[in-house]
């Protein structure tokens, strides 16, 4: 589950491996970590010296680059349904995300840096209705009024395969950074992406610390509802196209002392003709433990079908857990799972569950830039500490809308709503509405 009023997960011990030199500055802190094969100095030096050594190197250096601002007017309404200590949690924040990517000098290995600056502003948050995670807590179990940080990533580029070090935003069927509240979660460590063989995608990384969608200080890594901490998480696999329509995946992950996991998918898209396809998507992974720390037992099984007729699209989804622990994955990240939505992961012991989703784009009337998503996911055969099973379902709808011409186009704006009922946890009704706009700025 999303715990959302709760953290799921002290800086590090500065332990390093082959894939995590990086700098990271933030308001609260500064830190500048490096090891022993690649840091950087190491990078910052070569970087230097390939700019004064070859003006072309600039031209590539300046002209591939790109920079973005983006706001989001983020206000989020949860009311709880339950008898509870409060009836809900309330904030409305507006954030900045400044993001300045440079190409890659002219060079057999090209160098290049990428920035990420962020800031939140807290706009109403009153009668102790904090905790949406929007903003940072404070002392007196409110929320503060603004925080900010700075994200730096070095990059390498050789043929077709980088390397980047630092502040990493990821999305890996073992680990995906979380966005979505004011601010995304990021990572720090290095991930290496290798495609010298056509139809072949191989990635490894290595992170050591994560920033959460609320925060600015960097923390170890703790597994959602396994608990422990860790300050190394390595991953690797690769993707391979077996047919133009099929693709196979393979990860492993392994998040140090407390869990590793392998994980298989495949993805198949179906041309059905007169604007109709199928598209297939099975996941399968298996969890257990790593090190010491607790004994780990789960597997997760996932199947997600999607029938599409032009505007329309009508999905079924089943997710099973077996074994004698839920679904593990890092703390306040996201899991790759086909069940997890809004708010839910489906991904308690034993847990069966079932999806259905409909999904309309109205371009198919005229009205692009204008679709709507609503999905129902039921869960039972929760193991749970009191007779019999436990139940729970979640609703959502999506509403989104994006101007698509005169002085506001590219404002997007839209509305989420949940609804979660469940014999064994919360049971809430949710709303977000996110008004958005990213300026191109060269």
């Amino acid at each position: 589950m999303e715990k959302i009023m709760t953290d799921r997960v002290s800086s590090g011990t500065g332990r390093t491996g082959p894939l995590t030199g990086y700098v990271s500055l933030s308001k609260n802190e500064k830190h500048t970590y490096w090891n022993c094969k690649i840091g950087y100095a190491q990078v910052g030096t070569l970087f230097g010296l390939s700019l004064l050594c070859a003006p072309a190197a600039q031209a590539d250096f300046i002209a591939d680059s790109k920079g973005s601002l983006e706001a989001r007017n983020f206000y989020f309404n949860r009311d709880f349904r339950q008898d509870a200590s409060r009836d809900k949690a309330e904030e409305w924040a507006q954030g900045f995300l400044l993001r300045m990517e440079s190409g890659y000098t002219a060079s057999t290995l090209g160098f290049g840096l990428d920035a990420l600056g962020m800031a939140g502003f807290k706009l109403d948050s009153g009668g102790g209705t904090a905790g949406t995670n929007l903003l940072p807590p404070d002392l007196s179990g409110g929320s503060q009024d603004n925080y900010s940080e700075l994200g730096l990533t070095a990059k390498v580029r050789w043929s077709d395969s980088t390397l980047k070090l630092g502040t990493l935003q990821i999305k890996d069927p073992v680990v995906i950074s979380n966005d979505t509240r004011l601010l995304p979660g990021t990572f720090k460590g290095g991930l290496v992406n290798v495609q010298e063989i056509e139809r072949l995608k191989l990635l490894a990384g290595q992170l050591t610390q994560i920033n959460f969608v609320d925060s600015t200080d960097y923390q170890d890594m703790t597994a959602n509802r396994i608990g422990g901490r860790s300050d190394k998480f390595q991953f690797a696999g690769g993707d391979y196209q077996l047919l133009p329509n099929l693709t196979a995946q393979y990860r492993y992950g392994k998040l140090e002392d407390i869990y590793q996991q392998n994980y298989l998918g495949l993805v198949h898209l179906l041309d059905l003709g007169s604007g109709q396809s199928l598209k297939s998507d099975l996941r399968y992974a298996r969890s257990i433990e790593d090190g010491n720390f607790r004994a780990l037992d789960n597997q997760a099984f996932g199947a997600l079908f999607t029938y599409s007729l032009r505007g329309h699209a009508l999905g079924f989804g089943y997710q099973r857990m077996s074994g004698d622990d839920p679904f593990p994955y890092i703390g306040r990240s996201d899991p790759y799972l086909v069940n997890f939505v809004q708010i839910g992961d489906f991904a308690n012991v034993d847990e069966h569950s079932w999806q259905t989703r409909y999904d309309y784009n109205f371009a198919s009337l005229g009205m692009p830039g204008l679709s709507f998503m609503t999905r129902y996911i039921s869960g039972d055969n929760v193991q749970r500490n009191a007779p019999g099973e436990g139940k729970e379902w979640e609703r959502n709808t999506d509403i989104t809308y994006v101007v698509q011409d005169g002085a506001l186009k590219g404002v997007g704006f839209k509305w989420r709503n949940a609804s979660v009922r469940s014999n064994f946890g919360n049971d809430l009704d949710e709303n977000r509405l996110i008004l958005s706009y990213t300026l191109a700025l060269w």
